[in-house]
């Protein structure tokens, strides 16, 4: 019950008292003071929030568990209810959430959520808090904080990731919600360059976000997610994400964000979708594997991978072969489609297909928890699971 407990003892300060705590916290500037006994050693303190965000960053980070990503905005959501013949309405979008949230035994194989900001403040159907359900699980919620995508100008047709403008305020808001930590995903396109301009925006708005996060007491997942669009080679995927990771870090370790608490959100290096030249689950592992061995601090307590539009088989198949080795990073998931596709199908928008709905979300969520441990062998799996999925040059 760490998580919970996490969240129960953080104390609760009324409105009065927490503007008078904001402003006596430590900046997030690292502040220097000398030792009498020792003057060449430095204590340094990245925030006042510094022992929390490292105690959230390695509960979620926890043996066999994974993020179940579920913030999409209310427009996406409402393409993905669109999808089974439902409207797009709030109580729709809160039937749904609620199915997700409320799905027994979950905490077992999910470690946190990450939620819309409608859903944190929203209650389920029966009236209880979406928060409250997720903590009685065990599971760490979380919130999306970055406002979209938005054209770059003077690049490539790129686009750059706005939010930053008030993120202070509503990130201590999200914290007195119950959130303990966010999200901010801003993508590169390798057909389109990527320009300079576009990875240099990228790496800056992450760092930036992430440094904010960590002052109001979120731990930050860090997403620049390499889009899978193009005719590209997996060669090609590898050495683009090399250059973004490499401007990302430069820049966190900028902004003085401390990297034991944060977690990271990347692309596996696959080849784009349009390329004839499929890659075998083994050499994503190898290319994904070494990338990071390359290119992320031991410091960093978890890799959750995204998706990327891989269907939900081929996602837990290229996450299981990463960890058939000991890794340095808990190496884990943060899915939204790969782990709700085959729910969503099956509920269909109706009360009477509830309970199998989330029986589908749990076998996704064990078997993607198989997978961060190793241990998944794809017995078993639907065809709808499969779907999307190239195996020896065949589509399923």
């Amino acid at each position: 019950m760490a998580s919970a407990s996490l969240l129960k003892t953080s104390p609760v300060l009324d409105k009065i008292e927490f503007v008078k705590g904001q402003s006596l916290r430590q900046p997030s500037v690292s502040v220097v003071r000398c030792q009498p006994a020792a003057p060449s050693v430095l204590t340094v303190r990245a925030s006042s929030y510094a022992d929390e965000l490292v105690k959230t960053a390695k509960t979620i980070a926890s043996p066999g568990r994974g993020i179940l990503a579920m913030d999409e905005s209310n427009a996406t959501c409402g393409k993905r209810l669109a999808s089974i013949g439902l409207e797009n309405t709030e109580a729709n979008r809160q039937a749904y959430r609620t199915l997700l949230v409320s799905v027994p035994g979950l905490g077992d194989y999910i470690s946190g959520a990450i939620l819309f900001e409608e859903t944190l403040y929203q209650s389920t159907v029966e009236g209880k808090k979406m928060v409250d359900v997720l903590v009685e699980q065990n599971i760490v919620p979380g919130i999306k904080v970055d406002k979209g995508l938005v054209p770059l100008a003077g690049s490539n047709d790129e686009s750059w990731c706005q939010g930053l403008d008030g993120l202070a305020s509503r990130s201590a808001a999200y914290y007195q919600q119950g959130a303990r930590f966010a999200k901010w995903r801003t993508v590169v396109s390798i057909p389109n360059g990527p320009s300079a301009l576009a990875v240099k925006e990228a790496a800056w708005g992450l760092a930036r976000y992430a440094a904010i996060s960590q002052d109001n007491g979120l731990v930050p997942i860090v997403e620049p997610e390499i889009l899978l669009d193009g005719e590209h080679n997996i060669d090609t995927t590898f050495e683009v994400a090399k250059k973004v990771w490499a401007e990302v870090f430069f820049y966190l370790a900028e902004n003085n964000v401390m990297f034991e608490g944060i977690l990271l959100k990347p692309s596996m290096v696959t080849p784009g979708a349009e390329c004839k030249e499929r890659a075998t689950p083994q050499q994503v592992a190898d290319y994904t594997l070494k990338l990071l061995r390359q290119r992320i601090p031991p410091a960093v307590p978890g890799i959750m991978f995204l998706s990327g539009g891989q269907s939900e088989v081929e996602a837990t198949l290229n996450l299981n072969a990463m960890n058939q080795g000991p890794n340095p990073w808990h190496v884990s998931f943060s899915y939204a489609r790969a782990l709700q596709n085959t729910c969503l199908k099956t509920w269909g928008g109706r009360p009477e297909n509830v309970q199998a709905a989330q029986e589908a979300l749990l076998i996704r969520a064990k078997a993607n928890s198989l997978a961060q441990l190793g241990k998944y062998t794809g017995e078993g799996e639907s065809e709808e699971a499969k779907k999307g999925m190239f195996v020896k040059g065949y589509v399923y």
